[in-house]
């Protein structure tokens, strides 16, 4: 009975999950994402917070301008440099560990994606989920935390949340950095692998007429 009563329970609180209404929420006019009705907002010195709480876990989605007259980024490497700064800060922040720190992609923005682990103070595990979006005029952080014990149970709704990201098509690659060449191009390895198939090919292809062009044996 025991046992009927607890998975009972878990059925009832999934359900009341997805029962839940969201909305889309703007941050700017270039990026929305899909949040409970019931979210709350601040604005400190700019930095807009839109966060709301789940029975499952939290979500949060800030908007933060970067210093005006702060020169573009030329490259992607720098790119990269910016992003595992921001990563960096996190985890100095919150005291915690980033793990599975990887690059992914948004419409067409490169983005950092990553989970938080940190210690509660009962000492429990906690986790954070982050993807990070920086653009010439401001980063975007979209959060969504949970405790360990509902690890298994989250999935679907941090699915549906990260994946409501919307951006205009107004943000392009050049809004996070200036210069595409080499960006758009063949990765090394891509190009290896192609040379190793054309080789091979030509290979074939010189046994096959090699083969034709010696004639039949003499008897």
């Amino acid at each position: 009975m025991k046992k009927l009563l607890i998975f009972l329970s878990v059925l009832f609180l999934v359900d009341s999950v997805h029962a839940q209404a969201l909305k889309s929420v703007k941050l700017d006019t270039l990026v929305t994402i899909s949040m409970p009705a019931n979210f709350y907002k601040r604005d400190t010195l700019g930095q807009q917070i839109f966060s709301a709480t789940t029975d499952l876990g939290y979500m949060m989605a800030t908007r933060e301008p970067n210093a005006i007259g702060n020169p573009p980024l030329k490259k992607e490497k720098d790119l990269n440099s910016v992003m595992k700064r921001y990563v960096t800060g996190i985890q100095t922040q919150s005291q915690g560990s980033a793990q599975f720190v990887r690059d992914t992609t948004v419409g067409t923005l490169k983005a950092k994606a990553f989970t938080l682990l940190s210690k509660d103070a009962n000492g429990d595990n906690q986790y954070r989920n982050f993807v990070l979006i920086y653009t010439q005029d401001a980063i975007y952080t979209f959060e969504y935390g949970f405790p360990e014990s509902r690890k298994e149970l989250i999935k679907d709704e941090a699915k549906s949340f990260f994946s409501s990201i919307r951006l205009s098509p107004d943000l392009q690659r050049n809004d996070q950095y200036t210069d595409l060449k080499g960006s758009t191009g063949f990765s090394t390895n891509y190009i290896i692998m192609i040379s190793c198939g054309i080789l091979v090919i030509l290979a074939i292809l010189w046994l096959v007429f090699r083969k034709r062009s010696s004639g039949p044996e003499l008897t």
